[in-house]
């Protein structure tokens, strides 16, 4: 039971750094330091969009409109923080 708590904490981890890796991909995407025409860049956009997407717009529809500041990677990220604290301090020490 061990090992599967480890196995959900390092895909927490994997998919903490891929949101951090689509919000950076959105700001460059934003200001045109990268080249959207470019089609390594747009695989790799898809692919963050894709991983990213259906776990940001449930969150989306419940956060009021802040004028173009998207502050749904944040309360994800905290949500992930919360989920793996849990499991590290609550779970893991009852099967020990």
């Amino acid at each position: 039971m061990l090992a599967l708590i480890q196995t959900v904490l390092l895909a927490l981890d994997i998919y903490w750094w891929i949101i951090i890796a689509s919000a950076i991909f959105s700001w460059l995407y934003a200001f045109n330091v990268v080249n959207p025409r470019n089609q390594f860049v747009g695989m790799i956009g898809d692919f963050l969009s894709r991983a990213t997407e259906p776990a940001l717009r449930p969150i989306r529809r419940f956060i009021p409109d802040l004028g173009g500041i998207d502050i749904s990677p944040i309360i994800l990220l905290l949500i992930i923080f919360f989920i793996r604290q849990f499991l590290i301090t609550t779970v893991a020490p009852a099967i020990l």
